[in-house]
């Protein structure tokens, strides 16, 4: 049997390729929707994808399931579980049409054969009605019992997948409690497996999907049992374990909602990648000057954006956080977006991008070209930067509020004498709520979502200052005060 995880660093997400070598054919399990990449590694391998199938119905980005199927005929095995509201529709629509796709409908106990692997379907509801996992069995290799599971996003490493999106991200209002319990009674079934399976999950640490993932990238249903803390609530009642799972969920990002939408009634094919145009600083300064566009200031120095930057600008460093700051901040996807960036990182964003749906990337600017525009007497915004102390000095200020953007839990277990919180993954429906007479002083924990932050509520008209400075030391200094 052939077994290749693939890692997504960004958004902590494992596709799976699982393939038989006596045959030479394979399966892709939560495909992106870039498929190249998985091609690439199958043709590597010498297997060929015959078959693409997925745990469930994705939040936190497009699935390539219908770019397979559109552009390759690559035949489908999805869930058809779960209730009417969580069908795949893209497939339903196509039958009706007459079309042409190579589909199965899975249920409950069904088997895909993939040469001398098997793999069976195990509906494990509670983050998604659909959702299911698959036992994979090398019956080519002489087993005859299943090697591991791939657990989607129903168990992870030392957490669970969190059962309250379909009220917080997708707004299906009075789901979460009702998905809490049935993910309950997925866990009793998870238990009853054997030990020795190895866990393969759709997540890793990183990721929203839960709150406590583990950096590791598989584990054992044994080692789950014994010290996952979501399962050891799941082991003493139904009413422990939905308190337990509900508590503490982070706000998950706003593009999450359409990821949802988009998955579920089909994702537009890509074909291939967006091939922005490389701008020169002349027609940078065009760009600043239509209100329609979209700038994305990818600079990894955030002192080096708030001293200067283009009016309007949105601010998400090119490193992990990248497509989860831009998911967080972008409402509109159809939004031509330049973004400022080195050549060499263009496709790494481009890819990010599509990844969660934005595909009208048409420009991009060099830092080079940058500094050029403001040589050349482009306009120039600036945000100033402070620390915790002089947050204390200007909050006795009437017309200041301190502006904490960490999710809820974080500042619940600690925060600024009379900050507002607002996490910074939501702003957009957060903002209208805030008080437009107020100068907001920013903060997160390390400063990195505040820098994010501060250049969304500049773009929205809000005054803003950025506080680039460790809450856990300002904290500190503040208890050992009070002692």
């Amino acid at each position: 049997m052939l077994f290749r995880q693939i890692f997504d660093e960004k958004l902590a997400q494992y596709a799976y390729l699982i393939g038989c070598q006596q045959t030479g054919e394979a399966i892709i399990i939560d495909p992106e929707r870039d498929i190249d990449q998985y091609l690439d590694l199958a043709e590597e391998e010498g297997v060929e994808i015959v078959a693409v199938t997925e745990t469930h119905i994705h939040a936190d980005f497009l699935s390539g399931a219908r770019e397979f199927a559109e552009r390759l005929n690559t035949k489908l095995y999805l869930s058809d579980e779960g209730d009417e509201n969580w069908k795949y529709e893209w497939v339903k629509q196509d039958r009706e049409a007459g079309g042409s796709y190579d589909y199965e409908l899975l249920y409950d106990g069904d088997v895909i054969t993939i040469g001398n692997i098997e793999i069976q379907a195990v509906h494990t509801p509670g983050h998604t009605p659909e959702h299911m996992s698959f036992l994979v069995t090398d019956k080519g290799g002489g087993a005859t019992q299943s090697m591991g599971i791939v657990t989607g996003d129903f168990v992870f490493v030392g957490d669970l997948g969190r059962p309250d999106l379909l009220e917080s991200a997708a707004k299906v209002e009075g789901a979460m409690d009702p998905s809490a319990r049935t993910l309950y009674d997925s866990v009793q079934r998870f238990m009853e497996l054997p030990d020795f399976l190895q866990v393969w999950p759709a997540h890793g640490a990183g990721s929203a999907c839960g709150k406590a993932l583990g950096a590791v990238p598989q584990s054992t249903i044994g080692y789950e049992k014994q010290f996952n803390p979501m399962i050891d609530a799941a082991k003493r009642d139904k009413d422990t374990f939905v308190d337990a799972i509900l508590e503490g969920q982070p706000e998950p990002q706003i593009y999450f909602a359409r990821m949802k939408r988009d998955n579920k009634m089909g994702a537009p094919v890509l074909g291939k990648l967006p091939s922005p145009k490389h701008i020169t600083a002349r027609e940078l300064k065009e760009v600043a000057e239509d209100d329609d566009a979209l700038i994305i200031d990818t600079r990894l120095d955030r002192s080096a954006f708030m001293k200067r930057h283009i009016p309007g600008a949105l601010y998400a460093p090119m490193n992990k956080t990248f497509n989860t700051v831009v998911g967080s901040l972008v409402e509109d996807e159809t939004q031509p977006i330049t973004l400022i960036v080195d050549e060499e990182d263009v496709e790494e964003a481009v890819r990010d991008l599509v990844r969660i749906g934005y595909d009208n990337v048409v420009n991009f600017a060099s830092t080079e070209t940058l500094e050029r525009y403001f040589d050349e007497d482009g306009p120039v915004a600036t945000i100033d930067e402070i620390d915790f102390d002089a947050v204390d000095e200007l909050r006795k200020q009437d017309d200041v509020a301190v502006l904490d953007v960490r999710y809820r839990s974080e500042f619940d277990s600690a925060h600024v004498d009379g900050a507002l919180n607002a996490s910074y993954t939501r702003m957009p429906e957060y903002v209208t709520d805030l008080p437009e007479d107020k100068t907001f002083l920013v903060h997160c924990a390390s400063g990195a979502r505040a820098a994010a932050a501060s250049a969304f509520l500049q773009s929205a008209g809000r005054n803003v200052k950025y506080v680039n400075d460790v809450f856990a030391d300002y904290n500190a200094r503040k208890q050992a005060v009070t002692a």
